[in-house]
């Protein structure tokens, strides 16, 4: 489209009722997730794992709601066009359709989309499409997250464009060869219905819109949306500086091969009014399900391209000013049958900071070091509880630290990057659900990643399994090597990993990715998230700002001394009276900025040495040592450590005094 048509074309209607349609697309969109809030079976699409959309007629998305969940956003338009593309003329009212395959521009298996064709006068103008995240597809695994698959077939049943109803009768026996290869059928078929009811709520609230404003000015409406974000956007990127920038964020390793993490590079170039980027250079696809698609990576550069312009809205039109390389059998675009579904802990959000850091340069009023990563705690088994013996799943996620950002600390416990519409799961509805007993949950004092501006802090969760049998748990989480990392010389925050039964004879550190570990009544479990990354130098932080943190249990006494330099003693705890020792202040920050760079070059043989004989803590470890390690072993890992030294460099030493 030149320059000349796009103006005509955004003459084409007027100020007010452009304004008014464009917000009626919204509350259309909107009014689809609060009927899918309502009428859900799952415990995980009610804390608000789904996504809703309105696309044009080609497929593209004319808008999304206010609380969409980013990775959805950015494929359901792929998830349109597949339909279209497999089904062309033969579509009907009354149709509705199912997807929910990574292949073909959606995410993972979980993500289920319901797309509803909306029809006037035997026209297609419109499809309205629902995505839930499904608790089960199958598989090997309750929950499907089974790490040790390195094809789909054991992940759950992949489904491509697949008609639910024809003409307006639902198909059941199709929907039943899908839902009993499920675990708990009876609640998939329930989202199913509820998505599709969503959907024709959309269909009902845009047929109103078309008859109060009729359909030549609501069609013209469809692409003046989406025109007006993509003009938005180029006369943002044409105020910015042009230029090449690049980084590299890392999964913790491949399962196969160990030691070593799994570089994904991002070079991003800003032309005169279009954002590049070329992920060439990253890892070949690994041995597990770390991997991504090529919709869910595509999802990841708008995601992170989009934090940094919050007053664009995002539909087609901002897709348009963003162009992606993606290297064909990598890691960030793995073609079938090869196994995606830990997308979401592994290659996107890797994909996400590594944005942030980009634009953190380009745009540095709104720069954000490294944020926590997402994750899933999943347990399937038999609920013991009743004589019934019910089939059960519990699935988690949590909140965590976002990183430091350039004038203020990263916010505390937020849901991760991947999709900040995310509600933290309250335990009470959990626990009358499922057999698991939260036991605590609680913010971790030092998990934030010091800096000038820390990261906000992680929390640790904890459990304990009651009446239960035949019961597994699987993990499906990352950067327990690639520990997230702070910018602008920011520290790194804290590992993440599981446990099973801490602090007792059969503790067991089982890491960040492990499937069916068999448990039984009685086993207890914890895990922390990670707080975000530090931001600027953690010496420059204002002394008073550090004694407000150790006050409020953010920080404790002793990593104060040794990650800001500033010494504090405990008066009274219970009145919160501690006090700031000046001149010892004075003299640690001076031992600290004399010694950091050397410390970093310390023999990695000789931390771990010292380490075990309880001289240093972890965070010593990680955060002037720069060294990681196995914590199922206690033993260093070199070339993990290596890389992630250079990235300490890169990102903290270069910017120390």
């Amino acid at each position: 489209m030149n320059k000349n048509t796009q103006q005509e074309i955004t003459n084409r209607l007027d100020p007010v009722t452009f304004e008014v349609l464009k917000n009626g697309f919204i509350n259309l969109v909107d009014q689809m997730a609060e009927q899918l809030l309502r009428t859900c079976y799952s415990f995980v699409i009610y804390n608000r794992d789904f996504s809703c959309a309105l696309c044009d007629s080609l497929g593209n998305t004319v808008m999304q709601g206010t609380q969409d969940i980013s990775v959805h956003v950015g494929t359901l338009h792929l998830t349109a066009k597949a339909i279209l593309e497999d089904f062309c003329d033969d579509i009907h009212p009354g149709d509705v359709f199912l997807v929910n395959d990574p292949y073909r521009g959606g995410t993972h298996f979980n993500d289920t989309r319901v797309v509803l064709p909306v029809f006037h006068e035997d026209r297609l103008i419109a499809l309205m499409q629902v995505n839930g995240h499904w608790a089960d597809m199958g598989g090997t695994t309750p929950g499907s997250f089974d790490i040790n698959a390195k094809e789909h077939y054991g992940e759950g049943v992949r489904i491509p464009p697949l008609r639910i109803y024809s003409r307006g009768t639902y198909l059941k026996d199709v929907v039943n060869v899908l839902v009993t290869n499920m675990r708990v059928p009876e609640e998939r078929v329930g989202d199913l219905r509820a998505q599709v009811e969503a959907a024709k709520v959309g269909q009902d609230q845009l047929q109103g819109i078309v008859r109060k404003y009729g359909l030549e000015t609501t069609l013209i409406a469809f692409e003046e949306v989406q025109n007006y974000v993509e003009r938005l956007a180029r006369t943002k990127i044409k105020s910015l500086p042009k230029g090449t920038w690049e980084t590299v964020d890392y999964i913790d390793m491949d399962p196969e091969v160990g030691d070593g993490l799994i570089p994904i590079r991002v070079k991003m170039t800003i032309s005169d009014d279009e954002i590049h980027y070329d992920l060439n250079g990253s890892h070949p696809y690994i041995g597990c399900f770390l991997n991504s698609g090529f919709g869910a990576s595509l999802s990841a550069t708008y995601a992170g391209t989009k934090t940094f312009f919050p007053e664009i809205p995002l539909n087609s039109g901002f897709y348009r000013v963003v162009k992606v390389d993606l290297p064909e059998d990598s890691v960030v675009n793995a073609p079938s049958p090869i196994a995606v579904t830990g997308f979401c802990s592994g290659t996107f959000e890797k994909i996400m900071n590594a944005c942030f850091e980009l634009w953190s340069n380009v745009i540095p009023e709104r720069a954000i070091a490294c944020s926590f990563n997402l994750e899933y705690l999943l347990i399937g088994g038999t609920d013991a509880r009743t004589d019934h013996s019910n089939y059960f799943m519990w699935y988690d996620w949590m909140a965590g630290g976002h990183g430091g950002r350039i004038d203020r600390d990263g916010a505390n416990t937020t849901s991760p990057v991947f999709g900040v519409g995310l509600s933290v799961q309250p335990c009470e509805g959990q626990e009358r659900l499922s057999p698991v007993v939260t036991t605590k949950h609680e913010i971790i004092t030092d998990s934030a990643g010091p800096g000038k501006y820390r990261g906000g802090c992680g929390v640790e969760k904890g459990g304990i399994l009651s009446d239960i049998k035949n019961t597994v748990m699987s993990y499906c989480c990352d950067r327990s090597r690639s520990v997230t990392w702070g910018i602008f010389g920011g520290l790194p925050s804290y590992p993440h990993g599981a446990w099973l039964n801490p602090d007792t004879d059969e503790e067991q550190f089982l890491g960040t990715v492990f499937s069916n570990v068999e448990v039984k009544s009685g086993d207890s479990f914890v895990r922390p998230s990670a707080g975000g990354g530090g931001l600027g130098d953690p010496l420059e932080r204002d002394i008073y700002a550090v004694l407000e943190d150790v006050i409020d249990g953010y920080v404790s006494i002793e990593r104060a001394r040794k990650d800001y330099g500033v010494v504090i003693s405990e008066i009274d705890k219970d009145l919160d009276l501690f006090e700031i020792d000046y001149e010892a202040t004075k003299v640690e920050r001076g031992f600290i900025r004399s010694n950091r760079k050397n410390w970093l070059e310390t023999d990695p043989f000789l931390v771990e040495k010292q380490f075990r004989e309880g001289e240093i803590d972890k965070l010593d470890v990680l955060r002037r040592f720069g060294v990681i390690m196995d914590y199922s072993a206690n033993k260093v890992l070199p070339k993990s450590t290596e890389q992630f030294r250079e990235s300490l460099r890169k990102r903290s030493l270069a910017y120390w005094n």
